[in-house]
């Protein structure tokens, strides 16, 4: 991959990486009823400060549980296809960022967010009594769901991620380490944070194009980054960018499997595969899967493909 390639990518990631919302709620628990204009069996959980979730699919105790978290400025809707799918077996809890797609900052306005999230995903699943749920996560999602499983491996059975790396700045340079990029870094935090609105919403569909091919789904990706908090937006970007897990892979004993998109134009399919087996190469019972034609948001631009990597993920 060229280094202007590399570098057009890692902007783009990370201009549109993760999400779960804001619960107006601080206590752990349920609100009984449902949101508007959404299907009856679809409930807001009173769950951190950092995030919400909302449920779909079979009672409790009578399907598997599932956690499925977006990448950053991404709203859960980026599962919505997915989870219709999965709700007559499944029960679904499908998180979102406090600050991104529209949600109110909260929590996350100042201060680190990303461990404090892990941290209130597992009260969550400890408090709601969830038995070992599959974590799905994309992107900033999928770094989550890996902090998650080092931190609190008793919380999680499998972990499915789409497109995510231990550490985003390997894009820069396989070489790459975390002080090395963190001036770049943090020259791309002070830019976005203070581009004017307008500058920033005529950006994002070009943005968006890179990481979706799929109309409809870039269409919506730039829509969650537009109505996303610019700050917390900013500041989960310059945090990704600063955190590099390749040091405890080797501890972490999850099955997990992992899909990451490939197009022609990224150059040959082994110098892709190359830069995902290599940054994962001390982690034990990893599978990966790539989705050909497809970029980022493998959900939107391979939508068939992304299911069967579901089905087969979820068989015994």
């Amino acid at each position: 991959m060229s280094a202007s390639r590399a570098v057009i990518r890692i902007a783009t990631l990370l201009f549109l990486l993760a999400g779960l919302l804001l619960l107006r709620k601080p206590v752990f628990g349920q609100v009984t009823e449902p949101l508007p204009a959404k299907p009856a069996n679809q409930a807001i959980t009173a769950a951190p400060t950092r995030f919400s979730v909302v449920i779909q699919g079979v009672a409790s105790g009578k399907g598997a549980d599932v956690i499925l978290i977006p990448g950053l400025t991404s709203s859960r809707e980026v599962y919505a296809a997915e989870a219709k799918l999965l709700t007559p077996n499944y029960r679904l809890h499908l998180i979102q960022i406090a600050g991104f797609a529209g949600d109110p900052a909260g929590a996350n306005a100042s201060g680190p967010i990303l461990a404090p999230v892990v941290e209130q995903l597992h009260q969550y699943i400890v408090t709601n009594k969830l038995q070992h749920p599959a974590v799905i996560g994309h992107s900033l999602g999928g770094l989550l769901a890996l902090m998650l499983a080092q931190a609190h491996p008793e919380d999680v059975s499998k972990l499915l991620i789409v497109d995510t790396l231990p550490y985003y700045g390997l894009v820069f340079n396989p070489a790459a380490t975390v002080d090395m990029v963190r001036p770049q870094a943090q020259v791309m935090h002070d830019q976005l944070i203070q581009m004017p609105a307008d500058q920033f919403a005529a950006s994002q569909p070009t943005f968006t194009n890179r990481l979706v091919k799929d109309t409809e789904g870039a269409r919506q990706v730039s829509a969650s980054a537009i109505a996303s908090d610019r700050t917390v937006f900013a500041n989960a970007m310059l945090e990704d960018l600063e955190t590099d897990i390749r040091p405890q892979l080797a501890g972490i004993k999850t099955p997990m499997t992992l899909l990451y998109p490939y197009e022609t134009a990224e150059g040959p399919a082994e110098q892709v595969t190359a830069l995902y087996t290599t940054a994962y190469a001390t982690m034990p019972n990893i599978h990966l899967i790539r989705i050909d034609d497809s970029r980022h948001f493998i959900m939107y631009d391979q939508p068939a493909a992304f299911d069967k990597a579901v089905q087969t993920f979820f068989k015994p």
